[in-house]
């Protein structure tokens, strides 16, 4: 199978690099070398390097496992919680039963 080029829209590519340097700063704040946060992900550095470069090619798995190093795991558990549009969605489409008239007793 061959590798596909990923291909981002640019408000996509601009949110993926921050997230990668969003990742780069949280390491250096946290005083880890790239071969330290790379070696308890699992990962190689290569991989570390086009994560915090927000590559798309690299997988999700593998920006979750540096974020767990990090103790940003919860964070991860934030991305698309708040799905405000799909709800607004949802509730125009619900339909609601018309009651049936009162019976005269």
């Amino acid at each position: 199978m061959a590798n596909k080029k990923i291909v981002l829209l640019p408000k996509a590519r601009k949110i993926l690099v921050e997230v990668g340097e969003n990742i780069k700063l949280a390491r250096l704040r946290r005083k880890l070398s790239a071969e330290q946060v790379a070696e308890r992900a699992n990962i190689g550095r290569t991989t570390l390097y086009h994560i915090e470069k927000g590559d798309p090619g690299v997988s999700i798995g593998a920006y979750l496992q540096v974020m767990m190093v990090l103790r940003l795991g919860e964070d991860f558990l934030m991305l698309a919680k708040d799905d405000e549009l799909g709800r607004k969605l949802q509730d125009a489409k619900l339909i609601t039963k018309e009651r049936a008239p009162k019976r005269n007793k």
